[in-house]
C-alpha cells in the first residue's frame, strides 16, 4: 500500500520520507488515523482532555511552573465523580497528586495545587514535569531538551 501524506503547504511526501516527517513534525500538530488508503486528520487539541473545573479554580491560571519532578507523565485512572488536586509545586511525596507539602512555611512555596475533574472515567496521562500548558494533563512538554536535561 502506498501512503502519501499531504503537508500543510500542499506538497506530497515520498513514502521513504513519511516516517521521518511524521515523527519529527506532523505528530505534534495532528493525529493521523489510517484506514484503507484514506488519511483522516484531527487536531491534537481536540484529543487533549480538558479540565472542567479550570474556569472555577484560579489555581490552574497561576503563572510559573513548579519543580520538574520527572521527565515522564504518569498514567492514572480518574473517575467522573471525584475531585483531584494535582501538585504544581513538584515537591509532593504522592506525585502527581498533592499531599500538602506546599503549605510548609519553611519551604516558601507560592504555587498551589490545581483542582481538576474529568468528564469520563478512564485512564489519563498526568504531567509529572510540571511544565505543561494543559494543566494537569500531559501535553508532551516533557520531551523538550531543557526538561530532559533537568532530571538525570
Amino acid at each position: 500500500m502506498l501512503v502519501r501524506l499531504s503537508t500543510y503547504s500542499g506538497e506530497y511526501l515520498a513514502p521513504t520520507l513519511f516516517k521521518h516527517f511524521f515523527w519529527k513534525n506532523y505528530a505534534r500538530e495532528t493525529k493521523v488515523l489510517f484506514s484503507t488508503g484514506n488519511i483522516l486528520k484531527k487536531k491534537n487539541e481536540d484529543l487533549m482532555p480538558k479540565n472542567p473545573a479550570a474556569e472555577f479554580n484560579s489555581a490552574s491560571q497561576q503563572s510559573g511552573n513548579g519543580f520538574i519532578y520527572d521527565k515522564k507523565p504518569f498514567k492514572m485512572i480518574c473517575e467522573t465523580s471525584k475531585e483531584y488536586y494535582w501538585c504544581l509545586c513538584g515537591r509532593s511525596k504522592r506525585q502527581p497528586l498533592c499531599d500538602g507539602t506546599h503549605k510548609n512555611p519553611q519551604m516558601n512555596i507560592k504555587l498551589k495545587p490545581v483542582k481538576f475533574t474529568v468528564t469520563e472515567s478512564k485512564e489519563y496521562w498526568l504531567c509529572n514535569c510540571k511544565q505543561t500548558s494543559n494543566r494537569p494533563f500531559c501535553d508532551g512538554t516533557h520531551k523538550r531538551e531543557d526538561v530532559q536535561a533537568a532530571v538525570k
